[in-house]
């Protein structure tokens, strides 16, 4: 379909990323007007794209932040440098597929990731496929997926930059890159260390204390001010990268990340041990690497890839036994090997079809131990499980534009895990363009997806459950979107989506007779709702300009399933740590050299109980934040300087993300980066942080 795009959100991001008298803000927007057709890759996808403003916001955000304010999915965290999962459309974190350069990152023991461990500044290329649409990649996306890239670094001759920041509670990040570039070669090696005792101090609404008279009678109470304890990090990344292109339509790449760990885990505020006197620690070492070859010629283009992926794992909880000795009451040891493998390819036989292919397969070798088992009832010795598990997804898509406006994709996936293959995984898209003029296209899709138990699911001691069936699911999707502007006006755009889920098997684990959890296929869960986003960036006046972006979800997420027992009051009822209400809003304003952000999220009350009680534990109250920032770019002749002061939390909000694990107050970040600038680099634009 011939027409004009306007990119005038395109020229907008250049204000911030252009090299003009501010390397990183310009005072006008440039016109920029192609000619093309829109993408068939995307027809019927809903899908987010988060710009390199969101990604490179903050020196000290990982991914969960930048997910937090940017998008509507729910993320679960536990504070700074601590687990942090992210859920879509009122599903579980294991219903989240997470891929980094194609490929699949979630753990194969826990199924899910944790987004604490991905730096936003590790991250280039940031995309969110909802619901059906993660068909499209991979299977077992039931919610959703999350897919993660890093691309050559773009520029020619040398580039690098520091940046330092130091925080509230002895905070510090540091962050390097160094780049190298030319019409063949692109290099690029980036190390980001970041270390707190992290002993913020909050309001511990678990406890109460009693204000007496000088006669000894109560007359009061009230909840005490207290410290995070045992809160401390210590995180190191190293991402190095190597990409060479022929010229003749090959390309060859390469991607090594190193990421290593010390983290205490925080004690709950119920918890008053002497941290003198206990040690609760987690250490992690994880490498990924992948090398990957693609070729393009006219009409068509294959790529193949091959990767390994490495995580070791010791937590270690540690009590004084007596005369100032730790005696280890657990030490859990696990190591995760994972060999990957893909090949794809994608063929153009005429303008109005566009024909996909790929294979993808992945071993898993895990080993899961305790050096100190537990005994069970019968005196068994209870040390863990050691597996290996192969993984194949195969799919082959067609997409075909039968008119202009008109736009259909049908894919079908296969998946075998062990032994086990999953039913054909089938999935339709339609769009159709309503009004040119503001490119209102109309959208949906309905798919059939299926999630594998992971291997603790299945394995883990006590309590796995190796007759678990796998997860199932149907969902449906449909919404409008929208595309409009003035070029070097403004440019706005947004969507609205209604989706609906109904998922068979769902997995949950339960307490037993014995005494511990185990796993059941017990729920049939109905998940639906809407999604809405919008953006707006536009250009007041010379030298000015604004962008806005917001969304929202409305996620009902009820368990349809039969009673366990006559006690069970879970029927009927909203999923625990699902919000029914969650929203974003992100916001800059740019003036010649100066930048002011803002950034706000809310969730509304979550239950933390099946039964939906509202007790004093049954419910975690709605909480919304609210973070600014405020930045100055310097250029001089030998070096660009950047300096930027963060506020978290600006009103000081009292809150739980999680139950038992306050969050910090108001707390402060100031940062500043140095770029040198290369006689012989042509490329201009510093990482804006």
């Amino acid at each position: 379909m011939k027409r004009k795009l306007t990119l005038s959100a395109i020229a907008c991001a250049a204000v911030i990323t252009a090299a003009a008298q501010q390397p990183v803000m310009s005072s006008s927007l440039r016109e920029v007007t192609v000619t093309g057709r829109r993408p068939m890759k995307d027809i019927g996808v809903t899908k987010t794209v988060f710009d390199s403003l969101a990604l490179r916001d903050n020196l000290a955000n990982s991914m969960a932040d930048v997910l937090a304010y940017n998008s509507s999915v729910f993320v679960k965290s536990y504070g700074r440098a601590t687990l942090s999962t992210v859920a879509f459309r009122g599903t579980s974190p294991s219903h989240t597929q997470v891929s980094w350069n194609g490929m699949k990152i979630n753990s194969p023991m826990l199924g899910m990731t944790d987004f604490s461990t991905i730096p936003a500044f590790f991250i280039d290329n940031a995309q969110l496929l909802h619901g059906s649409s993660s068909v499209t990649e991979t299977g077992g996306g039931l919610g959703g997926m999350v897919r993660l890239a890093t691309i050559p670094d773009a520029g020619e001759g040398f580039n690098a930059q520091y940046v330092q920041g130091i925080g509230s509670f002895s905070t510090f990040d540091e962050f390097l890159r160094f780049g190298y570039g030319n019409e063949k070669w692109q290099i690029s090696t980036r190390a980001l260390y970041s270390s707190s005792p992290n002993d913020y101090e909050y309001t511990n609404h678990d406890i109460k204390k009693n204000i007496y008279d000088s006669d000894g009678n109560i007359i009061g109470q009230y909840h005490p001010k207290e410290k995070n304890r045992n809160g401390s990090f210590k995180d190191l990344h190293v991402l190095q990268e190597a990409y060479y292109n022929t010229l003749h339509g090959d390309r060859f790449g390469l991607s090594a990340w190193y990421f290593n760990s010390n983290r205490e885990l925080p004690l709950i505020t119920t918890d008053y041990s002497d941290v003198s006197k206990i040690e609760n620690r987690q250490k992690e070492s994880t490498f990924r690497g992948i090398v990957s070859w693609s070729r393009i010629r006219s009409g068509w283009k294959t790529g193949v890839r091959a990767g390994y992926l490495h995580t070791g794992m010791d937590y270690d909880y540690k009590r004084d036994a007596g005369a100032g000795v730790l005696s280890p009451i657990t030490a859990s040891r696990s190591r995760v090997n994972t060999v990957y493998a893909q090949g794809e390819g994608e063929y153009t036989p005429s303008r109005n079809w566009f024909l996909t292919a790929n294979l993808s397969f992945y071993h898993h070798m895990v080993e899961s131990r305790d050096l100190y088992p537990a005994a069970t009832a019968d005196g068994r010795m209870i040390y863990g499980y050691d597996k290996c598990r192969p993984e194949l997804s195969a799919a082959i898509s067609a997409k075909w534009q039968p008119y202009d406006r008109m736009g259909i994709s049908a894919v079908i996936r296969e998946e075998m895990n062990g032994r086990t293959w999953a039913a054909p995984i089938p999935a339709l898209y339609i769009d159709y363009i309503l009004w040119r003029p503001a490119n209102i296209t109309a959208k949906a899709s309905v798919t059939r997806n299926y999630r594998f138990p992971s291997l603790n699911d299945l394995y883990f001691l006590p309590g796995g459950n190796p007759s678990l069936k796998n997860e199932s699911g149907v969902s449906y999707d449909a919404g409008l979107n929208f595309t409009a502007g003035k070029s070097s006006v403004f440019s706005t755009s947004g969507s609205v989506t209604w989706f609906d889920s109904y998922i068979d098997n769902w997995i949950i684990w339960l307490p037993t007779a014995k005494g511990f959890f185990s796993p059941r296929n017990i729920r049939r869960v109905h998940s639906y709702g809407v999604e809405i986003k919008a953006d707006l960036a536009l250009v007041p006046h010379k030298d000015w300009f604004v962008d806005i972006s917001g969304s929202y979800s409305w996620t009902p997420s009820i368990n349809r399933g039969d009673k366990v027992s006559e006690a069970d009051r879970s029927v009927g009822k909203q999923l625990p740590y699902v919000p029914l209400h969650s929203a974003s809003i992100a916001g800059r304003v740019t003036w010649r050299g100066w930048a002011l952000g803002y950034k706000w999220c809310f969730y509304s009350r979550r239950h933390t109980m099946s039964s939906n009680d509202i007790t004093i534990t049954g419910s975690l109250p709605a909480y919304l934040m609210n973070n600014a920032s405020l930045e100055k770019h310097l250029d001089f002749k030998p070096v660009g300087l950047q300096l930027k002061l963060n506020i978290n939390n600006l009103f000081n909000e009292d809150y739980v993300s999680v139950l038992s694990r306050p969050m910090p107050g108001i707390n402060f970040e100031f940062f500043i980066g140095i770029t040198p600038k290369f006689t012989c680099n042509n490329k201009n634009d510093e990482i804006n942080y």
